[in-house]
């Protein structure tokens, strides 16, 4: 096969068929060093067109915590206080510098997951005090 850059979808599906056809060749003959140059191309295809966002990080600590077999008690010490750690995994607090260094040393999470914002879930009190202030516009201009 005459190897080419991938700009289309066609060619990533040739390409993804020949590696399919490569797979197990053996690594140091002509076939292996096709199929690590055509994987190659595929990965900084899909790396370019397919991108994978990284998760929250809060959902990265809640999953690690997870995978350990432990709750937020774990993090006591780890990120501060119980309520530090309570206020931080609820949103209410974003993670300082300290505390990202702290988790990236000792639960091994990537410092570029943690270092994102969280995605701020909109409380039901922030919903309520909307709606009450547009309603108290609405009577206002009525009166």
């Amino acid at each position: 096969m005459e190897i080419r850059p991938l700009r289309t979808e066609h060619d990533l599906e040739r390409a993804l068929q020949r590696i399919e056809a490569l797979w197990g060749a053996p690594s140091k003959s002509s076939k292996g060093d096709e199929l690590d140059v055509l994987a190659a191309l595929v990965e900084a295809y899909e790396r370019k067109h397919y991108p994978i966002a990284f998760p929250d990080p809060l959902q990265a600590i809640k999953y690690r915590l997870q995978q350990q077999g432990k709750d937020y008690r774990a993090l006591v010490g780890l990120i501060g206080q119980r309520t530090r750690v309570y206020e931080v995994m609820r949103g209410d607090r974003p993670l300082s510098l300290n505390m990202i260094r702290m988790l990236h040393a000792k639960l091994n999470i990537p410092a570029e997951v943690l270092i994102q914002p969280a995605r701020k879930k909109h409380s039901m009190k922030l919903k309520r005090r909307r709606v009450r202030s547009i309603e108290g516009r609405a009577v206002r201009k009525l009166a």
